[in-house]
């Protein structure tokens, strides 16, 4: 076990694989990850139970979604603990109730629109829901550059953004999450920061000095905090380098950096992260890490690994 951070920011982690799976399941890769109201963790992932929930101890509760997705990518929770489900392999976004009933597809599942034409969805990576209003934020993603605003019903609304560096514009628009004042703060990773915006797409504000933003979101508690997951961001000479990332960094909503959780290179030991690329905070603001070690490690293994794929840092 491991102490990371201090003061208000002091982190306790074990480097050991969360959740209690039923014998025999694998997350393979943990793409995603959200709390519900009830401190319930939803684990979205690529193994061959795509949606599985916990509750806050780490107890299997249920799992759906198997033979659904192609590519899971991107979880969130709404505000009557809906679950919000990515998927980049077929292009769109599914609304579910806690149970697991689909209630709502936006896009053409395996039908993609032009690869960077502006319109919903070419694999698409994240959602985030505004509790004041229903409305659903869309990055997309890796192969469009734009964030889409859709209203409750899923009628879509405006879009934003495109390919670049300027302010407003992204280079993988990977996460992104609103916060309660209806800012929305959008993982701009390959731009290698958070670029914020008001609910009408409007530019406000950018953080720089980061790594490769993977994810990103919001505490439960006031003043609410902004945790970013960042990937390496650095070249094979300098995969032994310290404070380049993989890590956690805490800011406050203003831009004021709090805190930096992990200073080591990648690796599987406390204190250590391997690409994170889901977020997640509970109410008693412990930190839940989906990271991707199969994609960005395992593949070119022969015969493949099984890494950790999701991690609790447990404030202390």
């Amino acid at each position: 076990m491991t102490i990371l951070g201090q003061g208000d920011c002091r982190y306790l982690i074990t480097g050991e694989e969360w959740g209690e799976l039923p014998s025999g399941w694998i997350y393979r890769d943990a793409t995603a990850v959200a709390v519900d109201s009830k401190d319930n963790v939803v684990v979205f992932n690529r193994g061959g139970h795509p949606v599985i929930v916990f509750d806050k101890m780490g107890g299997f509760v249920r799992s759906f979604g198997e033979g659904v997705f192609s590519f899971p990518h991107g979880v969130a929770i709404g505000p009557d603990d809906e679950i919000y489900c990515v998927d980049a392999g077929d292009h769109t976004l599914r609304k579910f109730s806690s149970d697991g009933t689909l209630l709502l597809t936006i896009g053409v599942p395996g039908k993609p629109s032009t690869l960077m034409g502006g319109a919903p969805f070419n694999k698409p990576t994240h959602v985030s829901v505004d509790y004041r209003d229903g409305c659903m934020y869309v990055s997309d993603g890796y192969s469009n550059a734009h964030v889409h605003k859709f209203s409750p019903d899923g009628k879509l609304m405006f879009s934003w953004g495109g390919s670049g560096t300027e302010p407003g514009l992204f280079n993988i628009v990977h996460n992104l999450a609103v916060g309660r004042d209806g800012r929305v703060y959008v993982a701009d990773r390959e731009n290698r920061r958070i670029q914020i915006f008001d609910s009408g797409g409007k530019y406000l504000d950018q953080w720089n000095n980061l790594s490769r933003t993977g994810a990103v979101c919001l505490s439960q508690t006031e003043p609410q905090k902004v945790f970013i997951g960042e990937y390496f961001g650095g070249i094979v000479s300098n995969a032994i380098a310290n404070n380049l990332g993989p890590r956690i960094s805490i800011y406050t909503t203003s831009g004021e950096l709090i805190e930096r959780l992990g200073h080591r290179p990648i690796g599987d030991e406390p204190g250590q992260f391997f690409a994170p690329h889901g977020i997640a905070v509970d109410t008693e603001e412990s930190i839940y890490i989906a990271e991707v070690p199969h994609g960005e490690l395992g593949n070119p293994l022969m015969p493949s690994m099984q890494y950790r794929s999701l991690q609790k840092l447990t404030k202390c």
